[in-house]
């Protein structure tokens, strides 16, 4: 981008898009004109407690004084190496990590230091319907963003990459599970696609600790030459404010990151090192935390299908990935663009219809005082979806399926009459505590626990804090 001698951009230049959750502002305020207020289940920030022994190693690192290390403290990185061992098998030396300012700076900053190793490819290559990061990461390192279909499964469909687009990639992304739709790829034939066309593959696992239907994967499982994993404390350990993670794998590839990075300042803060490191080495918060989020998708996941709405649980993550009802597809466009770089296929303006994610968007927070995502933030192939994250307390959640249960969405979605006599109950699912069961679900004591882990009492809240109420506040987050 080139500025201006006023301080504007010069014709031609990267003017950059509007942040996709400051366009949430109209239905955020008719959100708060519902009875009971807005609940915000638009962006993936947690709102339980961290850990105490987090907290008390934040505060007690006495490492405020010094600069820290830019690679990672030994500390750590020898948490996150025993981590990667315990919960995925995997053995990798301290040399193979690297530590990072949160995630999502490493996947917007990678493309262009990617660029630098290897400036005779310009492309990267990323999920088609996917977290708007990997697409502008592409875009701020000016390489060709080039989206990846889903295959059967909502899984990466590698064999759909053409040869001329290996031939340029930089890299390829993987996001296992998916960020917005839950579903898993195929590490395996990802890591083997890479290394039979000398491409990186970087595999976000954020969420991999929510994986639902099967043990957690990781590609490292399947070898550390030519790939990366990616992984963040942010919805583990309910700590996105500390902006921790790390990356590991191929040896050479996160030597090169990791001295390219010190040469530019990227340091995660000493304190914030320790409490990284405290948070990795324990795995029973994360196990408790995860049945919290279990309970809540299940709980909301039951009252949508009660209203008419087909909604699944996800093969992972904590969100739920809900098709607009079939009068809403087709609703007139509602500047569902996305940004794109140079030759992206995902960038533009609408078709003139959305899908109805807008639409179905607006019902909700209209009728039940709900903020929700949009499909397109997503790419093209989200529309007709909207995105829900269950990142709000049990009583939010439940004052959400309470509205939809009493019909708040009227006549729209078809009711459970008109699904051949209503909807079965969802076997597991508890009540929210102190709150009425609901007709046809069984009634549990208590949070249920993963086998062999013991229930977590529920920490107390954290002095202060509140979810982010205001678009200002959701886009200075940096949050999707």
């Amino acid at each position: 981008m080139s500025p201006s001698p006023q301080g504007g951009t010069a014709p031609g230049g990267f003017v950059p898009p509007v942040y996709p959750f400051d366009r949430l502002d109209e239905l955020a305020a008719a959100a708060r004109l519902v009875p009971g207020g807005m609940v915000d289940l638009s962006i993936g920030t947690p709102c339980d407690p961290p850990p105490r022994a987090v907290v008390e190693a934040l505060a007690g690192s006495g490492s405020e004084r010094g600069y820290p290390a830019a690679t990672g403290s030994a500390g750590l990185r020898d948490a996150a190496v025993g981590y990667l061992s315990r919960r995925f098998g995997v053995a990798v030396e301290r040399a193979q990590v690297a530590a990072c300012v949160g995630t999502k700076e490493l996947v917007a900053g990678i493309p262009h230091w990617l660029r630098l190793r290897s400036p005779e490819r310009d492309t990267v290559l990323y999920p088609a319907i996917s977290y708007p990061t990997y697409e502008m990461g592409a875009v701020l390192g000016r390489c060709r963003a080039v989206p990846v279909p889903e295959d059967a499964d909502g899984g990466l469909d590698v064999a759909a990459i053409s040869a001329p687009d290996a031939a340029r990639a930089l890299c390829l992304w993987v996001n296992s599970p998916s960020n917005p739709t839950g579903a898993l790829s195929n590490l395996a034939a990802a890591a083997a696609w890479g290394r039979r066309h000398g491409v990186p593959v970087l595999s976000d696992e954020c969420y991999v600790e929510l994986s639902w239907d099967s043990a957690p994967q990781s590609i490292l499982q399947h070898g550390p030459e030519g790939v990366l994993a990616v992984h963040s404390i942010s919805k583990r350990s309910n700590c996105a404010g500390l902006r921790a993670g790390f990356y590991a794998g191929d040896g050479a590839l996160v030597t090169y990151l990791a001295e390219l990075r010190r040469h530019a300042g990227f340091m995660l803060p000493g304190p914030v090192q320790a409490a990284a490191a405290a948070a990795l080495g324990d795995d029973e918060h994360a196990a408790a935390q995860k049945e919290r989020y279990r309970r809540r998708m299940a709980v909301l996941c039951d009252a949508l299908r009660r209203s008419g709405i087909e909604a699944s649980m996800p093969a992972g993550s904590f969100y739920l990935w809900v098709p607009a009802p079939e009068p809403l597809r087709g609703a007139s466009d509602h500047g569902s663009e996305r940004v794109g770089g140079a030759d992206s296929t995902q960038g533009g303006v609408g078709d003139g219809t959305d899908g109805g994610d807008w639409a179905f968007a607006r019902l909700l927070a209209e009728r039940a005082g709900v903020l929700v995502s949009p499909g397109a933030f997503y790419g093209p192939g989200g529309r007709g979806y909207v995105r829900i994250a269950l990142v709000q307390p049990d009583e939010s959640i439940e004052l959400v399926a309470r509205r939809l249960r009493d019909g708040a969405l009227g006549e729209i979605a078809p009711g459970p009459a008109q699904h051949g006599g209503g909807v079965p109950s969802m076997p597991g699912v508890p009540s929210m505590p102190g709150v009425p069961s609901m007709p046809g679900v069984p009634e549990m004591p208590g949070v249920p626990s993963m086998p062999g882990v013991p229930e977590m009492p529920e920490m107390p809240a954290v002095p202060g804090h509140r979810p982010p109420d205001t678009a200002s506040e959701r886009g200075a987050s940096g949050i999707v």
